[in-house]
C-alpha cells in the first residue's frame, strides 16, 4: 500500500491505511521518576532545543540514526565494506559521516558485536497501546500511568494526540515532559489532554536561555503562564546546570519568574552525567565532560530561595 508522508514541525511520520506511526527510541517500563507511581515512559525522537548538557542526545535528531559503541567494537571493519563510503576508520574509531544515512543504518544489521545500533524506530499506535496495557495493574495499584518524553514528544503532535486519546479510553493517567517550545495555539489545543504537564524551566533570562539551548524562552514562558492561568496540573521543573543556571542569582531569577506567573510549586533536577557515554557513541563533543554531578545536598541554599519566594520546592 502506498505510504503518504506528512510533515509536521519538521518531523516525518507515516500513515498507512488507518494506522499511524511515530518515531520512538525507547519504551521504559517501571519508571518511578517521571511522574507519580509506577509508569511506562515513552521516549520520542526529535527536539527543537539543543541543550548543551542534554542527557539524551540521541533524541535530538528527528530521524532514525545509527550510533557506534566503542566498548563493543572489535574493529572487524565489516561495516566499512558495506557502507558505500558512509563509514570510515581512523585512530581506532569508527567515523560515521551521516548518522541518518540509510547505508550507514543498514550496517547495524551486519555488525557481529552490536557495536552499531539503531536509535529510533517507527511504531504504530496500536503496538504502543498494547505494550502500555501490559502493566495496567501496576498503574492502578500505584497511582501511576504513562509519561510521554523525548526529545520533545509534542513535536510528533498528530501521533501523540491520537495515542493520548486512545490511552485515555483505558483510563490511564497521562503525563508529558515538555520543553514548552511549541506554537501557542497548538499548545492550547493539546495541553488540556494531559493529566500532568512536567514543564521544563531552564532560565529566566532569554539570552542566557539561548546560549544554553539555541532557542529563546518567550514562547516557553507564554505557554507555561497559560497552563497555570487555566488551572492545568503543571509542575515546573528546573534542571540545575553548572555554568548555566546554578548560582543563587539564577535561583532568585527563576523563582521570581515562577512567582510572577502564578506557579506555587517547582521541582529541582540536579545535573548528572548519565548521558556522557552517548556523546561518544554519536561522535559528538560533550561540553560538560569535566563537570561534577550535583546532588540535593549541594542545592539546599538554591532550594531555600524558591521557598522564600513562596514556592513549594522539592527534589
Amino acid at each position: 500500500m502506498k505510504l503518504l508522508f506528512l510533515f509536521f514541525d519538521k518531523l516525518c511520520y507515516t500513515i498507512c491505511g488507518d494506522t499511524m506511526s511515530g518515531i520512538i527510541f525507547n519504551i521504559q517500563k517501571f519508571s518511578i521518576h517521571d511522574g507519580p507511581g509506577i509508569r511506562t515512559t515513552i521516549f520520542f525522537k526529535g527536539c527543537p532545543l539543543r541543550c548543551v548538557w542534554c542527557a539524551n542526545p540521541e533524541s535530538q535528531n528527528i530521524n532514525i540514526e545509527v550510533v557506534w559503541d566503542q566498548r563493543k567494537c572489535i574493529h572487524c571493519l565489516e561495516c566499512i565494506k558495506h557502507s558505500n563510503n558512509q563509514i570510515s576508520h581512523s585512530n581506532k574509531r569508527i567515523i560515521i559521516e551521516n548518522t541518518t544515512n540509510q547505508n550507514a543504518i543498514n550496517c547495524a544489521t551486519i555488525c557481529p558485536t552490536n557495536a552499531l545500533t539503531i536509535e529510533g524506530e517507527y511504531k504504530e499506535i496500536e503496538e504502543v497501546v498494547a505494550i502500555v496495557l501490559q502493566d495496567k495493574a501496576f498503574y492502578e495499584e500505584s497511582g501511576g500511568g504513562v509519561t510521554l518524553s523525548g526529545g520533545e514528544a509534542l513535536i510528533q503532535l498528530p501521533y501523540v494526540e491520537v495515542l493520548t486519546k486512545q490511552l485515555k479510553h483505558h483510563n490511564i493517567h497521562i503525563a508529558v515532559e515538555t520543553t514548552g517550545y511549541i506554537a501557542h495555539a497548538t499548545f492550547k489545543k493539546i495541553a488540556p489532554l494531559f493529566d500532568l504537564l512536567l514543564f521544563d524551566v531552564k532560565h529566566y533570562d532569554t539570552d542566557k536561555h539561548y546560549q544554553g539551548t539555541l532557542v529563546h524562552n518567550e514562547q516557553i514562558i507564554r505557554n507555561l503562564r497559560w497552563a497555570i492561568e487555566n488551572k492545568l496540573n503543571v509542575l515546573p521543573r528546573i534542571p540545575v546546570i553548572p555554568r548555566f543556571n546554578h548560582t543563587l542569582v539564577d535561583a532568585q531569577g527563576i523563582a521570581q519568574l515562577l512567582k510572577n506567573i502564578g506557579a506555587t510549586k517547582a521541582q529541582l533536577l540536579p545535573f548528572h552525567q548519565f548521558g556522557e557515554a552517548k556523546y561518544q557513541m554519536l561522535n559528538k563533543k560533550y561540553l560538560y565532560e569535566n563537570d561534577q554531578a550535583l546532588y540535593p545536598e549541594d542545592l539546599k541554599d538554591y532550594q531555600k530561595i524558591f521557598i522564600m519566594n513562596g514556592i513549594d520546592c522539592f527534589f
